[in-house]
């Protein structure tokens, strides 16, 4: 009964052009949160939205959004192009991805409707110019919206009609409460708005006082995450922190986790102890780390979306860009200094095709759980979420299945079936691998990506051509060696692999090694004038007179 009454997009009155975008990215009819709100935000209602990640909250708020700009500009009178429609997002990367996604649903009216990107800092004098131009609709965090309109370079007061605040939960927690409220001010009177969020907390309950006006408050009747049949959630205890690394190492080497997987850890310094013990066996992975400048950040999601890594490790948004409340700029946790403030990557950011997410760390909060595990199992698509906890952990891990479960009190994060007997022949790898990730190596292979930041940097390229003697000196800097990688430790010996898995792990292809005099004849054959050494004589043929 309930699919027979489903209201489809052709059945909301959308603009042809916005019906064919919509069938042009594949989507035959709408999201639960997409159905409900669309009708709601045409008939200019403000609207309070909670859905869960993944569900389609930015289409649910850019399809109004566009359909009301379409609407007034065929409709209504002839007015002087201005800004109408603001979207405000906690970071960059979210700016990045709003944009992208308005964009494609304006495919087939990108003359009539123009949006623009102002989140990144460094791009200041080509922001103004863009917003010279007046786009209809602009996104941006903040601070960066707030710049602009004290640089008089963006003007609201007397044309926005639309409001957007996605990810709401996030932005006071993010450090933006200064200026939102400031933000307000520059503001008309009279304006719609939709406040959309994955949860509901004190945050979002005093974003909807500052910024709505009687609104229609849309709590869907929809778990946080998808259900057991789409999402798999295991638990599993390690007794010591080494277990946790062993029980690493044996999942990624022997294939137990196919596809790819994103790991979760609760500070950079983490990030990188993690990437350097992987590395120690052959496991490639990349850090995506907020110090790195907006575009390396993209280009590693890009990469990771291309397959050219199978697994990222990142720190959730709550550490990896989060101040304390309050503070925009300082110290995080010990060790690490404050990444971008406007960098988090937990939520929002589209990794595609994710196939599990192993919170090697236990999340700091029930909600930065929920943001994790919605990286997988995303527009249909299985996912598994793997949670490690230390002994001492437990109580915490019991707080987020009792927020996970609600009403159902049945268990919501299953053990996970895995004898750690059978993999204590990796154990003495591990050790070895551990102690040659060092505090020193973890600071240098940090060190060593600033170093390739700076040389390739654009924007260094002037600077370098007026002081060559620079880059000169950082070029021939003495070598960073994050930590001695043994090439032995990327071979599985059959031995030591359980006999139930040995299918799974992949042959190592041995190399031959050649005698020497194999060696001799091949430099020979290679070149014939050039020296070689045998039996430890050197050997230089002369050439035959032609």
């Amino acid at each position: 009964m309930e699919d027979s009454e489903a209201l489809g997009f052709e059945h909301m009155g959308l603009d042809p052009r916005l019906l064919q975008a919509v069938t042009d990215m594949g989507w035959s009819r709408p999201t639960l949160i997409q159905e409900k709100a669309i009708p709601l935000a045409l008939e200019g209602k403000d609207l309070l939205a909670r859905a869960r990640t993944g569900s389609g909250k930015t289409a649910a708020y850019a399809i109004p959004m566009l359909q009301l700009l379409l609407h007034r500009k065929a409709t209504g009178p002839v007015v002087e192009q201005a800004v109408r429609g603001l979207v405000l997002v906690p970071t960059k990367e979210l700016a990045r991805q709003a944009q992208s996604m308005i964009q494609q649903l304006a495919t087939y009216c990108a003359r009539d409707v123009r949006v623009a990107n102002v989140s990144a800092a460094e791009d200041s004098a080509s922001q103004r110019a863009m917003l010279m131009e007046k786009p209809d609709v602009v996104v941006g965090t903040p601070s960066r919206i707030l710049s602009h309109l004290q640089q008089d370079s963006l003007k609201l007061r007397d044309s926005l009609e639309l409001l957007v605040v996605d990810e709401a939960d996030l932005l006071f927690s993010f450090g933006f409460e200064e200026e939102l409220k400031s933000l307000l001010c520059h503001l008309p009177r009279i304006y719609q708005a939709f406040l959309m969020s994955a949860t509901f907390n004190e945050d979002v309950q005093a974003l909807k006082e500052l910024v709505l006006h009687n609104p229609v408050t849309l709590k869907l009747q929809e778990s946080q995450l998808p259900g057991p049949d789409q999402l798999q959630q295991f638990q599993v205890v390690c007794e010591t922190e080494e277990d946790k690394f062993l029980l690493l190492y044996a999942l990624l080497k022997l294939s137990l986790i196919r596809g790819k997987s994103l790991l979760f850890v609760n500070t950079l310094e983490r990030s990188y102890r993690l990437r350097l013990f992987l590395e120690q066996f052959s496991i490639p992975t990349c850090v995506l780390n907020g110090e790195l400048p907006l575009r390396s950040r993209c280009h590693i999601i890009s990469q990771f979306n291309q397959g050219f890594y199978d697994c990222v490790i990142a720190t959730d948004a709550e550490v990896l860009g989060a101040p304390v409340k309050g503070k925009r700029r300082g110290r995080g946790p010990k060790g690490d200094k404050a990444s971008d403030p406007e960098a988090g990557v937990a939520r929002g950011i589209d990794f595609h095709h994710v196939s599990a997410v192993l919170n090697f760390d236990l999340p700091p909060t029930p909600e930065a759980y929920i943001h994790r595990a919605g990286r997988t199992a995303r527009a249909n698509n299985p996912g598994i979420v793997l949670t490690f906890v230390l002994p001492t952990e437990q109580s915490h891990l019991g707080k987020i299945e009792e927020l996970l479960s609600g009403e159902n009190r049945g268990p919501i994060l299953l053990p996970y079936q895995f004898r750690m007997e059978e993999i204590e022949g990796f154990r003495y790898r591990c050790r070895d691998a551990m102690r040659s990730v060092t505090k020193q190596a973890i600071r240098e292979a940090r060190l060593k990506e600033i170093k390739e930041e700076l040389l390739h940097s654009e924007k260094l390229k002037t600077y370098f051509e007026d002081n060559p003697r620079d880059l000169q000196l950082l070029r021939h800097d003495l070598p960073l060696h994050p930590a001695v990688v043994k090439p032995h430790l990327g071979h599985v010996p059959d031995y030591l692999v359980p006999p139930a898995l040995r299918g799974l792990v992949r042959p190592h292809k041995k190399r031959k090694k050649l005698s020497s005099c194999r060696k001799a004849r091949r430099a020979k054959s290679q070149n014939p004038l050039r020296s070689f050494k045998h039996k430890g004589k050197k050997f230089r043929p002369t050439a035959k007179p032609s």
